[in-house]
């Protein structure tokens, strides 16, 4: 999303009670999917269909070694990236622990566990915490600690060669770290065998991470304080990441097709309230939260690592000196990423279905506002980012005067007024998707300015 990508809405300004317009809940589907992920091929003689899966929990990845000077796909193996220096490119390999010994020798050895034109896919080892991805250009020989090597940098069809791999991974919440960037922030989740972390651990599905957030925010300079602005609610998450690989090009350059992407569950509550320091029309950005994962997936035996982050942010916009106080309800779903398919190159993927409940909203004094609770997300692939995406769900709304209502049907209005609740995507591809071994995108691709808006009410009183 996270960057990545987020399920909210926020304020709007007059009123919002769907409840006077008819109906409890409105549902609203975006979809701009040029490239989803191509069918795989039947396999061909020598092409391996390869599992997609979560990589083992409780012990280290393996890695994995791809035996490329013979002509073989990759193994699985007991070897571990010691140590890895990104600066020389310089990296050890050891199997088991191993006695000191001298100075290293000027020679490969038979012993050695690996050779040049192997390739090392490893999960976050000493000095590669985004995990490592390289080719052996030279083996410097034996130290006390294993094999010394040196690489460079490679792709993933150097490793997965003809191979195919296509499905999804729930990321683990327990592997989310979170740095809140403003106070009364609190983070929880919950995950299988009942295993719960935080104050709202017990209330969450399996698999879901959760942000509360309850906090003041800057009031515009001129406001009483009375009018003291604050945020509180809360975004659910339960994300998951999409790779697929076909490697069977019939002898072309680079896979047939590739897709690395995030998708998942949303749900939000959140609400506005005072007046916030945001009246010269100018978007005011509060991020709240930053959140990191750094899953490791199995790509048959090649630990594949995937970067995620995310940060959430509450937004506020107005020409006006306007006083808030909005509360609403998001659940949805969404899906961002890149596709590749053989001679047509990258394409964005991006797709949200949106579905929301409105509580109440009130504006006091004339303008405009438009709120959203949102949230920056990016996806890569051993720490080089692929794709960035900003998804922000929004209220948006205007007066002339007052005007309030809840879903209980009670309004209040003086003047016109209307209220539009809608959501922005936007978002872009990044050249380091070439470590795919896809050709290099020489600039970025943008995802498009997605937006869908609906109006939720809107009337006219005079009293």
């Amino acid at each position: 999303m996270r960057t990545f990508a987020t399920r909210l809405l926020l304020p709007g300004l007059t009123t919002l009670a769907l409840a006077a317009t008819g109906c409890a809940s409105t549902a609203h589907t975006n979809a701009a999917e040029p490239g989803s992920p191509a069918t795989l091929a039947p396999t061909a003689e020598g092409t391996q269909q390869l599992d997609v899966a979560a990589a083992p929990q409780g012990a280290p990845t393996p890695t994995a070694v791809a035996r490329t000077r013979t002509g073989k796909g990759p193994v699985k193996s007991s070897l571990k990236v010691a140590s890895y220096d990104k600066v020389n490119g310089r990296a050890v390999i050891s199997t088991a622990p191993q006695r000191s010994s001298a100075a290293p020798s000027s020679s490969p050895t038979a012993g050695q566990p690996v050779a040049v034109g192997d390739v090392i896919a490893s999960a976050p080892a000493p000095g590669a915490p985004d995990g490592l991805l390289a080719k052996v250009t030279e083996v410097l020989g034996r130290t006390d600690r294993g094999t010394e090597v040196k690489t460079a940098s490679t792709t993933l069809a150097s490793v997965l060669n003809d191979d195919k791999a296509d499905g999804k991974v729930p990321v683990d919440p327990a592997s989310v770290t979170v740095e809140p960037l403003m106070k009364g922030v609190t983070f929880s989740w919950a995950k299988g065998q009942g295993v719960q972390f935080g104050p709202k651990g017990a209330t969450l599905p399996l698999g879901s991470l959760r942000l509360d957030v309850d906090a003041s925010v800057d009031t515009a300079q001129d406001a009483p304080a009375s009018a003291g602005a604050s945020v509180s609610g809360f975004v659910q998450l339960a994300p998951e990441v999409e790779f697929s690989y076909d490697g069977s090009s019939g002898g072309g350059l680079g896979p047939r097709s590739a897709f690395l992407g995030m998708s998942g569950d949303w749900s939000s509550q959140w609400e506005l309230k005072g007046r916030a320091a945001a009246s010269t029309g100018a978007p005011k950005r509060i991020p709240f939260a930053k959140l990191h994962s750094a899953p490791v997936i199995q790509v048959g035996p090649v630990p594949v690592v995937v970067n995620l982050d995310l940060t959430c942010y509450v937004q506020v916009e107005a020409d006006g000196r306007v006083t808030l106080d909005v509360q609403q309800d998001v659940k949805g779903d969404f899906r961002v990423g890149g596709s590749y398919a053989s001679g047509k190159g990258w394409t964005p993927v991006s797709t949200s279905a949106v579905q929301s409940s409105p509580v109440k909203a009130s504006v006091t004094a004339a303008g405009r506002v438009k709120g959203a609770l949102g949230a920056e997300a990016s996806v890569g692939l051993y720490g080089a980012v692929g794709v960035t995406a900003d998804f922000a769900p929004y209220l948006r709304g205007e007066a002339d005067a007052r005007a309030s209502a809840s879903t209980d049907g009670k309004t209040s209005v003086d003047g016109s007024w209307a209220v539009h609740g809608g959501f922005d995507l936007s978002g872009q591809l990044h050249f380091e998707l070439s470590l795919f071994g896809t050709p290099v995108i020489e600039r970025r691709i943008p995802l498009g300015t997605l937006n869908r808006e609906w109006l939720l009410a809107n009337g006219r009183t005079a009293q």
